[in-house]
């Protein structure tokens, strides 16, 4: 789903040192945020992070740090929002999950 933006800041973190290189985050990432790069993973595309949590609920090193669930409901919102007639000026409409 490679273009979709989910928000301006994403509150995901990602400590490269604490990385041990499992892949974990790159397998349930349904968006393709990281890859891997000198047996450790890297950020590809962090400004795709829909914040699903899935890469910190599955990193045993607890290399990642993320809020959950903010992205996705944002843009549900701004998805059903853009749809109300005088507010489609302001938001830009969004798909998510």
């Amino acid at each position: 789903m490679q273009g979709f933006r989910y928000l301006e800041k994403s509150t995901l973190q990602y400590d490269f040192n604490r990385c041990i290189g499992c892949g974990n985050c790159l397998a349930v990432c349904p968006h393709r945020v990281f890859e891997l790069g000198q047996d450790k993973a890297r950020f590809r595309d962090p400004g795709a992070c829909m914040e699903c949590g899935a890469c910190a609920l599955n990193c045993p090193a607890e290399a990642i740090q993320v809020r959950q669930g903010v992205g996705c409901a944002e843009a549900v919102l701004y998805g059903w929002l853009s749809r109300v007639p005088g507010l489609r000026r302001v938001f830009t409409p969004d798909a998510c999950c």
